[in-house]
């Protein structure tokens, strides 16, 4: 089958109706605004408001695991940053962002077990695209294991 190439550089089936192509992607963006999550205007309620043992937690965690990691320094900087966010989007934000295997590495280098220090989901996760696709289209743990593909699983909105 012939493919020409148009100036915008997208290549076009000749079979396919230029109008037609317009209407399906009108349609797919319709039904992708609902699904996607939206950005709350109040942006003080996207935090986890933690108490002061939750925060002196956190801090013991980083120190113990800082003091005690040996091993690829990038290694460590992304478990801690795994530990911050935590609170803030849950362990299943955390799950849809990592796969399982890098979630236990990371939960190795801080001692730690997400979904035993973490909520499910923190007041941030309705606006992570994964997590929302993942609850709407498919098995949550179906989506995490990677038996279906989540366009865009790590933008936040």
């Amino acid at each position: 089958m012939n493919i020409e190439t148009k100036e915008n550089e997208k290549a076009i089936d000749p079979g396919i109706n230029p109008i037609k192509l317009s209407l399906t992607d009108k349609i797919a963006k319709a039904i992708a605004q609902k699904i996607v999550p939206t950005q709350d205007s109040n942006r003080e309620y996207r935090l986890a408001k933690l108490s002061p043992e939750q925060k002196l937690e956190l801090q013991l965690i980083e120190d113990q695991a800082i003091s005690n990691f040996s091993g690829m320094l990038d290694e460590l900087e992304a478990a801690l940053g795994m530990l911050r966010i935590g609170h803030h989007f849950g362990w299943r934000t955390l799950y849809i962002l990592h796969s399982k295997r890098t979630i236990r590495k990371y939960e190795e280098i801080l001692s730690i077990k997400i979904r035993d220090l973490f909520d499910e989901e923190g007041p941030s996760a309705q606006r992570s695209v994964g997590l929302a696709l993942a609850k709407k289209a498919t098995n949550f743990w179906k989506a995490v294991s990677g038996e279906y593909k989540i366009e865009n699983r790590r933008e936040v909105k």
